[in-house]
């Protein structure tokens, strides 16, 4: 037989109820304040929901009524600088950090409402009904409520979404010297996400001052815990990651603050991250007025069950007992709070004349139509002044690969911001490729951080770093293909979070990728990722051809407040160029795209290692092209000038690009080519891809996937075909 020893992981996992003594020591300024929140939120959720029923709330209406303990309990105790962000069910989270920024900590039951409270209750409302004067300017609505200053950094519609944001400020806190703190809130149903998952490891590797807090409220939609998962006690993650946890009755906020206090303290002082857990209820349904037992999934008696436990029960009955308040005062103050509400609404609506008898947003309040894309991506003033590219300035020979490591050196030495990080960038002497060589002997490992395998929390604790503003992070994804790993961080977070939050909140984030076609790495490592992000909104990207042109624009994506994709290209790194001597600083700034060769038969426009093979098929034609390098891709960078006049001078355009015809970077430019210069098209713009396949392991098969010379000599001689046509 053999021998068998139960092991243990020797990581605290408590469950932490209160005591009537514990009732007893909480001071009455703290009760009162407890109550009076629990009663602000609550009166403000059912108004959230009267709207709802009314038909005034565009869009959903995620009720908190019945959770607002868990929210109340566990923010009460912070600081302004601490920082919270949750799911789409998170008014009651925002409400709570608002209200403990603005009244400083304290409210009075007898006065709940001041000038600065009501403010918030009313912005907060306009949010959710979509309006101008709310904290996203009416973008963000009921599920993405921020509000900086109150340290509310955003609730988030994606499940899971907000935990690696969450780890990204937990790691700018700590690395800014402070003893600040960060909650990331969310339900049963993200415990087990990867996002969840990948960011507890990374905190706890990292020992970040992040709290990973579960509202456990025993349902999806209507899918029960206990149906998703083998074990629904959820604060069990934190065992596999070494994090220690707390279980508590979140209907009892007291029981909630008192575990926030002992997390807090550990993570104050330097201990990590931690997990509580908290069982709520929902006294609705995922969204709306009616409750879960109208939709036959809970029963009447469950919820009357649950309802009979409401915390603003639970704190008034024990402030009660001890004589702190009567139950007249918590009519009062229901009735205050109410009224409020009624101000607030009435603030925001006005009977509609068309239908007797309902109301309507008054029509002064909502956004102007012409702010739809403000704020996708800042205007790009950071670079205007910044010393452009001297090109009479005395040169010196680099491998392309290099320019990338020195560029970044020199960049890092001038701006101690810069943070950089991805899968052993540390290592090996500058990483896989040698591409941040120098960087961990000149910067230490506190500024190049070798991450876990774990794209979905690096590169979302990437954007926690950026929107916190106090670092400049540089990712690096050691293949392009890897983004669809980490997609709802680059796209639905990163790349989205400056104008769905109102437009004003910088993103600096440089993420780094190199496209591999040609190195036999197969169908899963070798894309061109240009296509898919020129077409989703917020990022800018540049793609260099040359160490020259590499260093300009790595200092231009350096200096923009937006996230910018740097595209590289592996064989491309080997290459030698001439780049100027000296610091190099120059910026190349969006909208300057190069003409390599001018001509007037067609404009061939290309990017990358694609320019060389380009250059080489107008040789081989003789065709008299002018060859554009694009340098900025992306939608508002691109140099339509420069563009426009060669088309208006050649009447045929050619796009060259090695990938595949799926996620086409030209297939979108032409697009908008046609659009903008139909005019003076003489032939529908051609292009140049690789095949519909991924390329493939086979050198064989790799060649006949991907395009190079031949492909464009190929195209260039089709559009000769159609000269005079």
């Amino acid at each position: 037989m053999p021998k068998k020893k139960r092991l243990q992981t020797g990581v605290d996992w408590f469950d932490l109820s209160t005591t009537r003594a514990d009732w007893d020591a909480a001071k009455p300024a703290f009760l009162g304040t407890m109550l009076t929140q629990l009663h602000l939120i609550r009166a403000f959720e059912e108004s959230v929901l009267e709207l709802a029923g009314e038909g005034i709330v565009h869009g959903p209406a995620h009720s908190s009524i019945g959770q607002e303990g868990g929210a109340v309990g566990s923010i009460m105790g912070l600081r302004s600088a601490d920082g919270v962000n949750g799911s789409h069910r998170g008014h009651h989270q925002f409400l709570a950090k608002a209200l403990t920024h603005v009244a400083d900590g304290v409210i009075d039951p007898a006065h709940p409402v001041t000038p600065a409270i009501q403010t918030v209750l009313q912005r907060t409302l306009a949010e959710i009904l979509g309006l101008a004067q709310g904290y996203c300017r009416g973008r963000g609505g009921s599920m993405h409520l921020q509000w900086f200053e109150a340290g509310a950094l955003g609730t988030n519609a994606i499940v899971g979404g907000g935990a690696p944001m969450a780890t990204g400020n937990a790691w700018a806190q700590k690395q800014s010297g402070t003893t600040d703190l960060t909650i990331n809130y969310f339900g049963d149903g993200a415990a087990q996400i990867g996002s969840v998952l990948e960011s507890m490891n990374l905190a706890a590797a990292w020992k970040l001052p992040v709290c990973f807090f579960v509202e456990n409220n025993l349902y999806a939609v209507s899918t029960h815990a206990d149906e998703i998962t083998a074990d629904p006690r959820f604060s069990v993650r934190g065992q596999g990651f070494g994090i220690p946890s707390w279980r508590v009755d979140g209907m009892d906020p007291l029981a909630v603050h008192l575990a926030m206090e002992e997390a807090a303290e550990r993570m104050r002082s330097g201990g990590g991250p931690t997990i509580i857990e908290a069982e709520v209820y929902r006294f609705f349904h995922q969204n709306g007025p009616y409750p879960g037992s109208a939709f036959g999934y809970r029963t009447k008696e469950e919820e009357a069950a649950w309802r009979a436990r409401d915390p603003l029960d639970l704190v008034a009955q024990h402030m009660i007992r001890r004589g702190l308040l009567t139950q007249d005062d918590v009519t009062g103050l229901r009735g205050r709070v109410q009224s409020a509400m009624t101000e607030a609404v009435e603030q925001l609506l006005e009977s509609d004349p068309d239908r007797p008898g309902k109301r309507r947003v008054r029509p002064e309040l909502w956004p102007e139509t012409s702010f739809v894309n403000v704020g996708v991506r800042g205007d790009g003033s950071e670079v205007v002044g910044l010393p452009g590219l001297d090109g009479a300035a005395p040169t010196r020979t680099i491998k392309f690969v290099d320019a990338v490591a020195q560029v970044m050196d020199r960049r890092m030495t001038e701006d101690p911001r810069i943070v950089v990080m991805g899968e052993d960038v540390h290592r090996l002497n500058g990483g896989t490729n040698g591409a941040t060589k120098g960087l961990v002997k000149a910067h230490g490992e506190g500024r190049v951080l070798g991450t876990p395998i774990s794209e979905n929390a690096f590169v979302g604790l990437a954007g926690g770093l950026a929107l916190d503003g106090r670092f400049r992070p540089v990712v690096e994804f050691m293949y392009p293909d890897f983004m669809w790993v980490a997609a709802d961080q680059v796209f639905n977070q990163i790349g989205k979070a400056r104008h769905m939050f109102g437009g004003d909140n910088p993103v600096p984030l440089v993420l780094r990728t190199k496209v591999a076609m040609g190195s036999g790495y197969g169908s899963q490592h070798l894309m061109d990722p240009a296509g898919i992000f020129a077409t989703s909104p917020g990022w800018r990207i540049v793609a260099a051809s040359n160490a020259t042109d590499y260093i300009g624009l790595m200092n231009a994506a350096l200096a923009l407040q937006d996230p910018v994709l740097v595209i590289e290209h592996v064989d491309l790194y080997g290459t030698t160029d001439e780049i100027p001597e000296g610091d190099l600083d120059y910026v190349i700034p969006p909208g300057s795209a190069a003409v390599l060769r001018e001509g007037s038969d067609v404009t061939v426009i290309s990017y990358l290692s694609m320019i060389a093979h380009a250059k080489e098929a107008i040789e081989q034609t003789g065709i008299d092209a002018e060859l554009i390098d694009l340098r900025w891709l992306d939608r508002a960078s691109i140099d339509w000038g420069t563009l426009g006049e060669s088309i208006k001078k050649t009447n045929a355009v050619l796009i060259v690009e090695q990938g595949a015809q799926g996620t086409s970077y030209g297939a979108w430019l032409a697009d908008e080519i046609q659009r903008r210069y139909f005019d003076w098209l003489d032939q529908p713009v051609a292009r140049v891809t690789g095949e519909e396949a991924s390329p493939s392991i086979s050198r064989v098969l790799e060649r006949a996937a991907i395009a190079r010379t031949e492909e464009v000599v190929a195209g260039l001689e089709s559009v000769r075909a159609g000269f005079g046509a």
